[in-house]
């Protein structure tokens, strides 16, 4: 048995070390989640009245599952040091939940990301046509125009039939340049085509939405799957801890 036994202890401290460095990195992909959820609640918040007439979970979803991330992250660091079987196999089905979780997640973005850009279209469509400039989603519309360089939903003639249009005339956020765009150019149709830009928003938006889905797809299977590494990892730890164990018997 000594054979044996002198032979299974490289592999577990191989495995040991491959464990403990995938256990920092989910670690670390936990406290970016985390991150990512709270820039997401606190810099995009007035943004997401845009995509949705209901207020959004992601933020939320996003920094409690940063949050149980880096928790688990840490219980997986312990156990592979602590060596213990059993807090392996917990830290291996908590990754089996995240990979289902991201999966799943994946899938449903992707296979729905038809019904996304209707709703962002009705929504930002509505934001457009009732904008005053003062309310949350009039001030998200005026920061999606200046940094995007676009101009109502499919073009800046979507102004023309809000109710702001009458009083304000297009917002000054569709300037190109904002020295050259007085109020009364924005008032007249003919001379606020050669002030504003041309290109609508949700064109915009839309696009790029398609042209980095391949990539975006890419990215979140990439992740889900990762976590079958450490899946095998943590189960193969403990399989040959309890071998090892059962060869000093």
């Amino acid at each position: 048995m000594a054979p044996r036994r002198f032979e299974t202890k490289p592999v577990i401290f191989c495995l040991k070390t491959l464990l403990l460095l995938y256990s920092f990195i989910f670690w670390v992909s936990g406290v970016v989640l985390l991150s990512v959820g709270l820039w997401w609640k606190f810099m995009l918040g007035p943004y997401m009245l845009l995509i949705s007439s209901a207020p959004s979970n992601t933020p939320y979803v996003l920094t409690g599952t940063g949050l149980a991330i880096i928790l688990f992250g840490l219980f997986g660091c312990f156990a592979t040091c602590r060596g213990r079987p059993w807090m392996l196999k917990v830290y291996a089905v908590f990754l089996s939940v995240v990979f289902m979780t991201e999966l799943i997640a994946g899938i449903s973005g992707f296979v729905f990301r038809h019904e996304i850009k209707g709703t962002f279209l009705t929504t930002y469509s509505d934001a457009v046509m009732r904008y005053d400039g003062r309310d949350d989603r009039s001030l998200a519309v005026d920061g999606v125009q200046r940094r995007l360089h676009c101009c109502g939903v499919y073009n800046y003639t979507s102004w023309f039939s809000s109710v702001y249009f009458p009083v304000g005339g297009v917002p000054a956020s569709c300037c190109v340049s904002y020295s050259d765009c007085s109020s009364a150019d924005l008032k007249n149709t003919t001379l606020a085509a050669l002030k504003v830009h041309k290109q609508g928003c949700y064109e915009l938006v839309t696009s790029f939405i398609e042209s980095n889905m391949g990539i975006i797809a890419g990215v979140t299977f990439g992740i889900a799957f990762s976590q079958l590494i450490g899946m095998s990892l943590a189960c193969c730890l403990s399989r040959f801890i309890n071998a090892n164990q059962y060869e000093m018997v």
